[in-house]
């Protein structure tokens, strides 16, 4: 079994596979800390989070897609802000050192950090519970980070993808959802393993876009946050939501829009938008071949209105919060 910093060099400590690497690193694996080196006239940005085994993803599910998982969520953040991933950082605690296990997720990892220019400077290993926490740093030219704060009063709200892929998702892989196994059950399964970060599309949308934040929790747990720091309230048409052929083939029209509202997981772009510049969003969504759809919009006020064909509606509770009810057993 190999020690703590032979784990490091064995899976960790290499070049990066594909493209130039190394932009900015001054120092990286190896010593006390990393040097970075932003580039001139921009704003570090800088997300963390930690995924913990039974808790965000179900036993069996392969170490690729743990690692995948790991840095995705956290590209996700900076997409959200109009950012450029550089740097990463990974504090991965183990139960034991299986080679197996270790190879598939640096494989998970470091393939999606290849993918979007992101170097592994630094972290920690350690005995116990499966855990992994990555930290992404970024950057962004200063002044112009999108952030949840500036939307208005009359600006469309608009998200990307479809939703609530990845509750079912996440229902078919814990049993919970029984369905004949085909194109459309692999495709949700992919969805809840394999979340795909806006990254792309939330720097071209800098600029264009008022207030943006990422679907982790669940539109019903994430639209209030919006809505409560541009100081506006929201109102959303439920018949609007995008829901995925593939979703409407397995659920019922009421358990799919419950999972695009409340389940969580999704991580697509929420987005508001002054209607002058929603042809400008469109066609950077379009050119990316991306689905984007306006699903209501901001107004004077405070709190989120939902309505189903312009009838009042009652959501679903609010999405996840680690220290309340869950929306699902196990989401991020």
């Amino acid at each position: 079994m190999p020690g703590e910093f032979e784990l490091i060099d064995r899976y960790f400590a290499r070049p990066r596979r594909g493209g130039a690497g190394g932009r900015g690193v001054v120092l990286g694996i190896g010593d006390d800390a990393a040097l970075l080196e932003l580039p001139p006239a921009c704003d570090l940005v800088a997300a963390v989070d930690t995924i913990v085994a039974g808790r965000h993803f179900p036993p069996g599910t392969s170490p690729h897609a743990i690692g995948h998982r790991a840095l995705a969520v956290n590209l996700s953040d900076l997409a959200a802000m109009g950012a450029t991933p550089a740097w990463a950082t990974l504090a991965l605690t183990l139960p034991a050192a299986e080679d197996a296990w270790l190879s598939g997720f640096a494989a998970g990892l470091l393939d999606l950090a290849d993918a979007h220019g992101v170097t592994l400077v630094g972290g920690d290993t350690t005995g116990g519970p499966l855990t992994i926490s990555v930290q992404l740093l970024g950057h962004v030219p200063h002044g112009t980070a999108l952030r949840r704060s500036g939307g208005r009063p009359g600006d469309l709200l608009a998200v990307t993808g479809t939703l609530g892929d990845s509750g079912a998702g996440l229902a078919l892989a814990t049993g919970r959802l029984q369905a004949p196994a085909g194109e459309h059950t692999t495709e949700l399964l992919h969805r809840f393993e394999y979340p795909a970060a806006r990254v792309a599309f939330g720097r071209g949308a800098r600029g264009i876009a008022s207030a943006a934040m990422d679907l982790s929790d669940g539109l019903t747990g994430d639209l209030p946050k919006l809505a409560a720091a541009s100081g506006a309230a929201a109102h959303v048409e439920v018949a609007r939501l995008p829901l995925s052929a593939a979703l409407r083939d397995v659920a019922s029209a009421q358990q799919a829009r419950d999972w695009a509202l409340a389940a969580g997981d999704d991580y697509e772009l929420l987005l508001a938008v002054a209607p002058a510049r929603w042809d400008e969003l469109a066609a950077l969504a379009a050119a990316s071949a991306l689905r984007l759809t306006a699903i209501g919009e901001l107004r004077a006020g405070s709190g989120v209105a939902w309505t189903l064909h312009g009838a009042p509606y009652a959501a679903p509770a609010e999405g996840f919060d680690h220290f309340r009810g869950p929306s699902t057993q196990i989401t991020v």
